[in-house]
């Protein structure tokens, strides 16, 4: 038998297996289900999260659901902002139907009024007012906080609250300023964050015309909102394991002509958080250690629901190319990629998917039972199992305690996110090339490495010296 006969002879035994394949396995329960009590949801409690947009907060309050527990947010008179549970403790009537005081909050049913740490103020059916039952009795509360249009809630185990870390991507560069968004996704948590770890998926869905549609859309489509120049090129990945174990980064090099390179580094970052690189480079000019472009959280609403908290980053600086657009960030709104939420119709999505249509179809929990991995999935799963050693406590450099260690010492915590346009000459074939773009890619995260020893523009400033010797050393190879 031949080659193509072997071939359809094992081909026969795939054709129409869906009867043997309709059983559907159970989520991976351990790195998908937050709710109170579960291993990932105690994890990410030990963190500061995102839970709601500053411009929420107005003269009601806001109703929530965050990590599968009812809250209700507000900011009170004095400009304090209060995390409580929704349901007050006399007879568990709605706080969202509380009456914003100038200290906390008031029960709408009874009038209990409560401070923004939970604690009693006043009972009004009560002779003392509550003096007594303010002795032993709290609304459950979250310390929070706001910074830069997003409000922080800290859920975890109040004796163990970490400072927030200061993390370097939040820097204001320049004329940098950090506008809040918010993307709202019909699934669980985690196929968000797996769609950046998978990278592959920028040079196939974010280029319809030559990957989806051969060339040609049909008449009447418009793939221009849902296309990201420059990354038709296809890289080459790579993905390094980085701070202990705490964070992922992954490395896309492309070689955008005989003598440049781009190398473009982002961070997913435990538990939940990831860090990108400016969106709209073209490559048109050499660049050195260009920072962060976004920063995102993803945040459990509950199992089949999430938001990505972050910020845009918006200003010369960060925006060379002024393509960002402002007045489009905000809400369930994002000023790239159009289909980054779910506004468009279902037959647009079907005929030009985007970002929310293939994560948010992967069911409302995604089977990772029933994957078949291929070699560009490298980075997904490697994330996952970052992030499952920092919730069974089998990485004891990815315990909060370890992770929050800079915070509590004031320190900076840096990230390796960043985009460089690299003199790097083209090698005589292409096999050559792609060893030295990969092995180009861990340099450039090593040099950022060792930029950790300084902080500000000192590292920004060391780190450039180090690529500026990278690009020597290649063109003197």
């Amino acid at each position: 038998m031949d080659g193509s006969g072997e071939i359809a002879e094992r081909r026969k035994g795939l054709s129409y297996s869906g009867y043997i394949k309709r059983d559907l396995r159970e989520p991976d329960n351990e790195i998908t289900r937050a709710g109170p009590g579960t291993p990932l949801g105690e994890y990410l409690r030990r963190f500061w999260q995102p839970v709601c947009m500053s411009e929420q907060l107005k003269g009601v309050p806001l109703s929530i659901r965050i990590m599968n527990e009812e809250l209700v947010a507000f900011r009170d008179k004095r400009g304090k902002v209060g995390v409580l549970h929704k349901h007050c403790l006399h007879r568990g009537a709605s706080l969202e139907y509380g009456v914003i005081q100038e200290a906390g909050i008031r029960c709408c049913y009874h009038g209990f009024q409560f401070d923004v740490d939970g604690t009693i103020l006043d009972i009004p059916g009560e002779l003392d007012r509550g003096a007594k039952l303010c002795q032993t009795l709290s609304q459950g509360a979250y310390p929070a906080f706001e910074r830069e249009g997003l409000v922080f809630a800290y859920m975890g185990p109040p004796e163990h609250k970490p400072p927030f870390p200061n993390w370097d991507a939040f820097e204001k560069h320049q004329d940098t300023c950090l506008v809040p968004f918010t993307n709202v996704f019909p699934c669980n948590w985690l196929q968000t964050v797996d769609n950046i770890a998978d990278q592959l998926h920028t040079s196939i869905l974010h280029q319809p015309v030559d990957q989806l549609y051969n060339g040609e859309l049909p008449e009447g489509l418009d793939a221009s909102r849902l296309t990201l120049q420059g990354f038709e090129i296809l890289p080459v990945l790579d993905y390094m394991p980085l701070r202990d174990g705490t964070s992922m980064a992954f490395i896309a090099c492309r070689r955008l002509d005989e003598q440049k390179v781009w190398v473009r580094v982002n961070e997913c970052i435990l538990p939940n958080m990831t860090q990108h690189a400016y969106l709209f480079e073209d490559g048109a000019e050499r660049r050195l250690f260009h920072r962060v472009h976004m920063s995102r959280w993803y945040v459990p609403v509950d199992d089949t629901h999430s938001i990505i908290f972050g910020w845009r980053m918006f200003g010369k600086a960060i925006d060379p190319r002024q393509l960002g657009e402002k007045e489009r960030v905000g809400w369930d709104k994002m000023d790239f990629l159009d289909a980054q939420v779910g506004h468009r119709s279902y037959e647009e999505g079907q005929l030009l998917p985007g970002d929310y249509e293939a994560i948010v179809g992967q069911r409302d929990i995604a089977i990772h039972a029933l994957e078949n991995p291929i070699a560009s999935d490298v980075g997904v799963y490697m994330f996952r199992k970052l992030l499952r050693a920092g919730v069974n406590g089998s990485n004891p450099g990815a315990s909060p305690e370890a992770m929050h260690a800079r915070a509590v010492e004031g320190l900076p915590t840096h990230c390796y996110t960043q985009n460089s346009v690299l003199a790097i000459s083209e090698r005589p074939t292409e096999e050559e090339d792609r060893k030295t773009l990969k092995a180009l890619g861990r340099r450039v995260v090593d040099a950022i490495a060792k930029g950790d020893a300084y902080v500000g523009e000192e590292r920004d400033v060391f780190v450039r010296g180090l690529l500026q010797d990278i690009e020597r050393g290649y063109s003197g190879a």
